[in-house]
């Protein structure tokens, strides 16, 4: 895990592709909203309005990079114990910004995708959201999930379930289920996991996202807050991330008998 200081160094894109690996799945954990709009002296709806700006640049990045899937936090299942004005606005927010993106993610060759306990959505965000996925599913530059009504304790278990009605169908066996084939289940099932996972504001948690799919993801921390988050900060998490060694459980020395 890396912790960063913002970095005045300019980094630029042709950079990060020429000196090393491009992550092919980044996920984002977008915090500081709230303390952004504090900071400002506004109402903590307008850091959510503000943060939007920031998912339009860094899509936009990822898409010009190469990064191939991005999956945004956009919302818990624990944000639904906010309060009710705050969650209603922000509903309100994901309805507004679904309808007025679509056109700019088919311009920019985007497919959406969304994990979550969707069902739990206000019918009307429910139904946009149906409708910009399937707007942009011939897409094929980037896939950008969103994360809505997630959790990953959550969806583990909605995993054990899935398994559980085939072992009780009898389509598999008790030793078919194992760490290979777990995965299956889970929403990101055609997904792969995340090399890269960044969290802003500074914050040291995971927050109950994407629990199976990060065992071996690198972890950067941002201290910036999401509504001021922007492509430069990816270039320095990217950066910092073709910086590292990737072992997964091995040594140096393996890895360097296998190239």
């Amino acid at each position: 895990m890396s912790v960063q200081s913002p970095d005045q160094s300019v980094i630029t894109q042709e950079e990060l592709i020429n000196n090393g690996e491009i992550p092919r799945h980044i996920a984002i954990i977008m915090d500081g909203n709230g303390r952004w709009a504090k900071q400002q002296g506004f109402p903590r709806y307008s850091g959510h309005k503000a943060g939007v700006e920031s998912v339009r640049d860094i899509v936009e990045s990822c898409a010009q990079l190469g990064v191939k899937y991005l999956t945004l936090y956009t919302f818990s299942t624990e944000n639904w114990n906010r309060p009710r004005l705050e969650v209603t606005t922000l509903m309100k927010l994901l309805l507004r910004t679904i309808k007025k993106e679509v056109d700019e993610l088919n311009k920019n060759n985007v497919r959406l995708m969304a994990i979550g306990d969707l069902s739990s959505l206000p019918d009307k965000v429910q139904e946009e959201l149906r409708d910009a996925v399937k707007r942009t599913s011939k897409n094929s530059k980037l896939t950008l999930v969103l994360a809505l009504s997630y959790s990953g304790r959550w969806e583990i278990a909605e995993a054990v379930k899935k398994a559980a009605e085939e072992y009780k169908a009898g389509s598999i066996s008790i030793d078919d289920i194992n760490v290979k084939t777990f995965g299956r289940y889970l929403y990101t099932s055609n997904i792969p996991d995340p090399d890269l996972l960044i969290r802003t504001s500074g914050e040291l948690r995971i927050s109950n996202f994407l629990l199976w799919q990060i065992a071996y993801s690198e972890i950067y921390i941002s201290p910036v807050f999401w509504p001021e988050f922007r492509r430069q900060h990816l270039f320095q998490a990217i950066q910092d991330f073709q910086r590292r060694e990737r072992r997964f459980g091995k040594v140096s020395e393996q890895l360097k008998n296998q190239n």
